[in-house]
């Protein structure tokens, strides 16, 4: 079987990821999760001013950038596979990989965290949901723009 890829889709899905993650860790979660992580507005700020957060800041953000475009790739091919075997198309489709792929590796993974660093349950809900509406997200963008 030959998987069709729409390297389209999968740029969108990346782009909204990364605007997912500046709201999801900014505006909407950012303070609950800097508190959850150990980090101070002042810590933030440092990022803004010196050279080698600002440094460390970009290669972060590059490497969180490449690390979604692996995660759409991998995810338009479980799309593929979940439609044809399960004969779903569309939205539905995209919302059903992303969810499945969601519950079967990031929540085991992501539980490590706060069973074996002592990590608090609010940071597993918010780090958690964000992989959980990213995936929903990448799945619909994926499933409404075939190749």
């Amino acid at each position: 079987m030959e998987v069709a890829i729409n390297y389209l889709a999968i740029l969108g899905a990346v782009v909204t990821a990364v605007v997912l993650g500046s709201l999801w860790y900014g505006p909407l979660f950012g303070k609950a999760w800097m508190k959850e992580v150990g980090l101070t507005t002042d810590d933030m700020m440092k990022t803004k001013t010196d050279p080698s957060a600002k440094s460390a800041m970009l290669r972060s953000y590059v490497l969180m950038t490449l690390g979604s475009v692996v995660m759409a790739y991998v995810l338009a091919y479980a799309l593929a596979f979940s439609s044809a075997y399960t004969q779903t198309v569309g939205i539905a489709a995209g919302l059903m990989a992303g969810f499945w792929s969601w519950l079967g590796f990031v929540l085991p993974v992501s539980l490590g965290p706060v069973l074996w660093e002592n990590k608090s349950w609010k940071y597993w809900f918010i780090t958690s949901g964000y992989y959980l509406v990213n995936l929903l997200v990448m799945g619909a963008i994926l499933a409404s723009f075939p190749a």
